[in-house]
Formats: C-alpha cells, structure tokens, sequence
C-alpha cells in the first residue's frame, strides 16, 4: 500500500498533459465524460492532484453548480493504484475546500456508489439538482438514459 506517501494538492497547468490522460481512460470505458485539454486548461484551479513519489496518480475536481452546493467530478486514479486510499483522500480535499468556501453541500454522480457511502455520503433522487440537469446534464449523451447513482455529502 502507497497510502503513507501520498500528497494532495491543486493541480497546475504542468499536470494539463496527465489528467488529460487519466480522464480519457475512464471517457472510453464511458464511466466518465470526457475533456479536452483546453477544457482542463480553461478549468485547472478546479481540479485536484494525488502524487506518489512525484508521479501524479489520480485527480478530482470540485465545480460549483449553485450557490451552496458543488460537484466532485473527474476523480480517478492511474490503473494499479485504485483501492489504496487515494480516491478517499482526493474526495476528503475536495469536502475540505468547499468546506472552506462555505458551501453546505456536496454532491456526485457516480457509478462507485460504495465508495462515496464509505466517505460519508448517501443516496439521494438525481432530481434533486436541477442545476446539475440545466448545467451538464442537457450536453450528455446519456441525458435520457443516465445510469449514473446521485449522492450527497451536508456540511452544515
């Protein structure tokens, strides 16, 4: 296990090239929307990095959908590294920073339903976040037919 030397921190436009990577390998599994290299580039203060040893090895991003409530998006990790405590760690940063720009809610459409319950988040109806359907949901192919489970971390 690498969980001992593991580092969180906000990613810079130098790591442009590997979340990008990252990102894509969940995209072409379509467990995750993809992103340009403009689009990361265009939202890099979003996003979060997990470093071992000076390799990044997983990455999350925290997008405000309204005025008390965000979204972790784009969490995973380079294959070989996933169930090591990473993803935990990359999800407690992100709680931490919405936590500190006061926002009472955190939310994430996931497939990893589990994960986010181990986290301490719970199932809660998609139809809940009609800023989510009228910001990202209406561009997705899957609009119709979304699979994905909704759950939702309170902070107050």
């Amino acid at each position: 296990m690498v969980n001992s030397t593991i580092t969180v921190r906000k990613a810079s436009v130098d790591d442009i090239e590997k979340l990008y990577d990252i990102i894509q390998g969940y995209a072409k599994q379509g467990i995750m929307l993809p992103r340009t290299r403009e689009m990361l580039q265009e939202q890099i203060e979003t996003f979060v990095v997990a470093e071992h040893d000076g390799l990044l090895i997983g990455c999350g991003s925290l997008t405000r959908l309204g005025p008390d409530l965000v979204e972790i998006r784009s969490l995973g990790m380079t294959p070989g590294y996933k169930g090591q405590g990473i993803g935990g760690k990359l999800v407690n940063f992100l709680v931490e920073e919405a936590r500190s720009h006061g926002i009472t809610k955190v939310m994430a459409l996931t497939y990893e339903v589990a994960f986010f319950q181990k986290n301490g988040f719970t199932l809660v109806p998609k139809e809940i976040f009609p800023e989510k359907v009228w910001k990202d949901c209406m561009h997705c192919k899957k609009q119709y037919c979304c699979d994905e489970i909704a759950v939702l971390k309170r902070l107050d």
